[in-house]
């Protein structure tokens, strides 16, 4: 079943495509229909195959193994799609019961038995999106994602302690990510995971897509949807760390296999979860094996790798004397950033126009740089700097605010160091800080105002979007992973007007090519004004690629309109509003700039021209050149 060729690779950490040859694959032998096992536990006495085609009988289905490779194999005829399986591996340290690291399916928790699957079953219809998929330069373009929890994006209406399922949500999902205009859907890991407490982030099953919601070619359904309806999809894809439930990768055979063998390199002391041992050959090629055959089998469009930071620091959350420098006495982890490196140049190389995010928290540089001039070779990276100081501004009291300017201007000293994503993220709405809408300050009014004028500045503001889910409707209660959404809450106005919010600003951003083409380079973005800190106003521009194409943004961070506002402008001839989040459909008080604003030959701002209009409180404005006629 495994060549000698298939053995080189494997050893050698490039069989790029491992998971075609190890796992189980439904296969026909000498005309006997049945299935192909085949696992790597070099350490491991004996190993055999248990299930239901044997009553889980360990004497029944012995394998053997393939040396010097330390690869298991066999044939077992009569096996059908469906059935759970599992490997007794006999170690030194006695007999455990382990799930197929390989596996494509497996048993609903809590139990973990994995699956025979088929993954061939299914008819994909997105000819039209994989194709021009690679044609695309996503960099200039409209990226809006949402993020979103399969568990608890919506329950069903009768039964709110079920989960859809995946053909519930190919059925529900894809209409509105539509109506609300979003580009790209980001699943919160799809991955199999023992706990759901863990948002999918402690993966058990690196090739399984989770049974909670179906089986495989449901998820293949709802993704082919989302592609037929124009919709990108994002899953997030976790390398850096595992847990150590007793069926997983922990001590596979009974040594340190998957993981570091000392606790100083192979556990994570925050999550109590065990690291990769990315020098390993075979460890590198599993795991990139597996992002490969997301790409593959379920025509992804995008990885968004977790926690990257821990992974590129040695002493990540470790005190003095608990971390291990490497060979050079640094902390930089040698072998992750080689894997890192190594994973973005196969994803790159075999899926063209895939993108690879990085959820990267630190000032490490070129992220999102090419690997052959010394990046990681990302397409993008989070901005978490900018959305822990666009937040901690948001917080303060208007009347406190032009104290703290700085917070809101920092981001465009470095925001085109990197390819940047600006996030509105899970972790923003859990363990104690509260929904987006509740960590704005004020009144029930002003909370809803600071809301709409967060998601105007963040759409206007150079960079890829990402909001989480319940965001954009401005959910009181923060994220719970067991509850669904209070989608009860449009019934509401003010709830409805920043559903609107978000809907308009998405159709403005694939609209307005200012607001997406020049997303990474100083010519996409110029200030007008953003010295001032008294009246906590800021005004920009926004230039696209073609010269001449921008619009101009003024945000107002007070409660307190802004009649007879001079504002310089770029060019000669009229400016007419195409955004208010102060209009009255969006639930606010209604003023607005309804007329086109004329040019005057009064300079303002160091321009020679300049137009005056009214700013409203607690909103952006989005003004556009009017066209000329004649």
């Amino acid at each position: 079943m495994l060549t000698d060729y298939d053995l080189h690779l494997l050893g050698e950490g490039r069989h790029w495509k491992s998971y075609e040859k190890l796992g189980a694959h439904l296969d026909c032998v000498d005309g006997v229909s049945g299935a192909s096992f085949a696992v790597w536990a070099p350490n491991a006495t004996t190993v055999s195959v248990i299930g239901d085609f044997n009553g889980w009988n360990d004497r029944s289905h012995p394998m053997r193994k393939l040396l010097p490779s330390g690869i298991w194999e066999l044939f077992i005829p009569d096996v059908t799609p469906g059935m759970a399986y599992k490997y007794r591996v006999t170690t030194a340290e006695g007999v455990a019961d382990r799930a197929d690291p390989y596996g494509f399916a497996a048993e609903i928790p809590p139990h973990n038995a994995s699956r025979v699957a088929d993954l061939t079953q299914y008819s994909w219809q997105d000819t039209g999106w994989m194709e021009q998929r690679s044609q695309r330069d996503w960099l200039a373009e409209p990226i809006s994602i949402y993020e979103v929890h399969l568990g608890s994006w919506r329950r069903p209406g009768d039964d709110p302690t079920r989960w859809l399922t995946y053909a519930d949500l190919e059925r529900e999902l894809v209409p509105y990510c539509v109506e609300m205009g979003f580009t790209h859907v980001e699943f919160l890991p799809p991955t199999e995971h023992p706990l759901s407490a863990s948002w999918g982030y402690q993966t058990i099953g690196m090739f399984a897509a989770t049974s909670r919601f179906g089986n495989p070619q449901d998820l293949m359904a709802l993704i082919d949807s989302l592609h037929r309806a124009g919709i990108g999809v994002i899953i997030d894809w976790v390398p850096a760390h595992f847990p150590k439930d007793q069926h997983g990768l922990r001590r596979f055979d009974g040594t340190a296999l998957y993981e570091h063998e000392d606790p100083r390199q192979g556990e994570h002391p925050d999550w109590g979860t065990l690291i990769f041992n990315y020098g390993r050959n075979e460890v590198a090629n599993y795991l990139i094996s597996s992002a490969l055959f997301w790409l593959d089998h379920y025509h992804v469009d995008g990885l968004r790798v977790d926690a990257v930071a821990s992974m590129l620091y040695l002493d990540y959350s470790r005190n003095e004397g608990e971390w291990l420098p490497n060979c050079f006495g640094g902390r930089e982890n040698l072998e992750a950033i080689e894997f890192l490196k190594q994973f973005n140049i196969q994803v790159h190389h075999h899926f063209p126009g895939v993108l690879t995010i990085a959820e990267e928290s630190t000032a490490w540089p070129g992220v999102s740089r090419p690997t052959y001039t010394g990046g990681l070779g990302f397409s993008l990276k989070w901005n978490m700097g900018w959305m822990n100081d666009t937040l901690r501004y948001m917080r303060h009291d208007p009347i406190h605010r032009k104290y703290h300017h700085d917070e809101l201007t920092f981001s465009l000293i470095y925001a085109f160091h990197e390819n940047f994503v600006l996030p509105l993220s899970h972790d923003e709405v859990v363990h104690g800080k509260g929904s987006l809408i509740d960590q704005m300050p004020g009144d029930r009014w002003q909370k809803f105002a600071n809301l709409r004028l967060l998601f105007a500045m963040m759409w206007c503001h150079p960079g890829k979007k990402l909001l989480f889910m319940g965001g954009e409707f401005g959910q009181w209660p923060e994220w719970n992973f067991d509850e669904s959404l209070q989608w009860h809450l449009l019934a509401e106005e003010h709830h409805r007007g920043v559903s609107q919010t978000v809907a308009d600003l998405n159709a403005l951003l694939r609209s307005e090519p200012a607001l997406h083409q020049v997303d990474f380079d100083g010519r996409g973005f110029e200030w007008i004004d953003c010295n001032n800190w008294q009246d906590s106003v800021l005004a920009f521009i926004r230039h696209a690629a073609h010269p001449g194409d921008h619009v101009m943004v003024v945000c107002n961070f007070t409660p307190v309109p802004r009649p007879g506002y001079r504002l310089g402008v770029p060019q000669a001839g009229a400016y007419r509003e195409v955004f208010n989040s102060d209009a009255r459909p969006y639930g606010g008080s209604g003023v607005v700039n309804p007329a086109p604003l004329a040019g005057q030959p009064v300079p303002h701002h160091g321009r020679e021209q300049s137009i005056v209009l009214t700013v409203p409180p607690l909103a952006a404005v989005i003004l556009r050149p009017q066209p000329v006629h004649g």
